[in-house]
């Protein structure tokens, strides 16, 4: 099918031309690891008051977790944090499908280089790949806000 050569090319340019990384000055940093495939990121926050100043990582793993997080970066800096928690649920909601959601234009208009991941849903495995970079995010920004404890190593399990 044309569509899922599209989104495997969506997630190879992000493996191959990440956004974001780098690690760069933030307010609050976690690492998270997958122990059961190995991927690893440590991912820092910064925020402006209610915007997402910028989010930067490095980290290890497999072709997913890396264009995940090149997309995350992609999508929430600049953003206000309302949006960039909107955005970050609805990811949510399309990695926990289990490939029952079919993208419509609302979510791709929301998501967009993130719906390239709609069919890595079908596969738990590669959920967490996917979702390790997003779990940081959501780790770093309530560590930044003082929400959060101030733990900085998660193993999404």
């Amino acid at each position: 099918m044309k569509l899922d050569s599209m989104y495997q090319d969506v997630i190879l340019d992000h493996y191959k031309n990440p956004h974001g990384r780098g690690l760069r000055d933030g307010d609050a940093e976690v690492h998270h690891v997958n122990p059961t495939c190995g991927d690893e990121i440590t991912l820092r926050v910064r925020m402006a008051g209610e915007t997402v100043e910028d989010v930067s990582y490095e980290g290890q793993g497999c072709s997913i977790s890396q264009a995940s997080a090149s997309v995350l970066n992609e999508l929430l800096v600049g953003k206000d944090l309302g949006e960039a928690r909107r955005i970050q649920e609805t990811f949510l909601e399309l990695m926990q499908s289990k490939g029952r959601i079919e993208p419509d234009d609302a979510m791709e208009e929301v998501l967009e280089d993130a719906v390239a991941f709609a069919g890595v849903s079908k596969y738990p495995a590669r959920v967490k790949c996917a979702l390790l970079s997003w779990m940081a995010w959501k780790d770093a920004t309530a560590q930044a806000l003082g929400e959060g404890p101030e733990s900085t190593v998660r193993k999404t399990a």
